[in-house]
């Protein structure tokens, strides 16, 4: 079981403090004026947007599988990227709809069809993220090995 927590940042921000059950912090959210308006800041004073905090769960939850069933199978993975596409509903709550990731992997002598089996092993049965969004959006992925020059 996980347990994570928040703390709002207050003076009037849209700011909070996210812990994760390991102890690691992630700043969420946004800075916002006296009436609750969010307001244009530089970069460093805005948090992840959490529907963004999501995504980077689901890609990270994917990915670390991805990585230990190809290691497990004795392939030279070297590198590996996961770029997240989606798309939300127009409307408040703004509910995903889709959400495609793409695997960019590297490495020496991958075996496509171990790269191929891991992803489906990874997003179809153990990320618990992905069960979980799956019910949900629409969840797809691809991949491509990138090959050395």
């Amino acid at each position: 079981m996980s347990n994570v927590a928040i703390k709002w940042l207050e003076g009037g921000s849209r700011l909070f403090a996210c812990q994760d059950s390991r102890g690691h912090v992630v700043i969420a959210g946004s800075p916002s004026d006296e009436n609750g308006t969010d307001v244009q800041a530089n970069d460093h004073q805005h948090g992840a947007k959490a529907s963004d905090l999501l995504l980077i769960g689901l890609a990270a939850c994917a990915a670390h599988d991805v990585v230990t069933i190809l290691g497990r199978q004795r392939q030279n993975l070297t590198g590996l990227r996961v770029d997240v596409q989606s798309r939300q509903e127009p409307r408040p709550p703004f509910t995903f709809t889709a959400i495609h990731m793409h695997f960019v992997l590297s490495g020496d002598g991958l075996d496509s069809v171990k790269v191929r089996r891991a992803l489906d092993l990874s997003v179809n049965k153990y990320c618990a993220v992905a069960a979980t969004v799956r019910g949900v959006a629409e969840l797809t992925h691809d991949y491509e090995i990138e090959s050395r020059p």
